[in-house]
């Protein structure tokens, strides 16, 4: 299972947050670039993935990072057999 870590203090704002997130998560030149377009290339990956969440306050400080930890945490739900959502140890 791949192992993706994300650092929530990069993921904070909306413009760097698409970016790092498009890297890290190699996603196709097509997507939306929006939370909607993430969830769904989240929940349809067939390649099972493990994202380890790094400096999650960062996140839940920002109210687009409280939206995206959302849409996170609910793909995780919905897809578990292809992603794991892991709180930094």
């Amino acid at each position: 299972m791949e192992t993706i870590i994300l650092d929530g203090a990069l993921l904070a704002e909306r413009e760097s947050a698409m970016d790092a997130l498009s890297r890290a998560l190699a996603l196709p030149d097509w997507w939306g670039r929006n939370l909607d377009a993430l969830y769904d290339c989240l929940t349809d990956c067939e390649t099972p993935r493990r994202l380890v969440l790094r400096n999650r306050a960062a996140l839940e400080a920002s109210p687009f990072g409280r939206r995206l930890l959302r849409v996170l945490t609910d793909a995780a739900r919905n897809a578990p057999s292809h992603l794991e959502l892991v709180p930094e140890a």
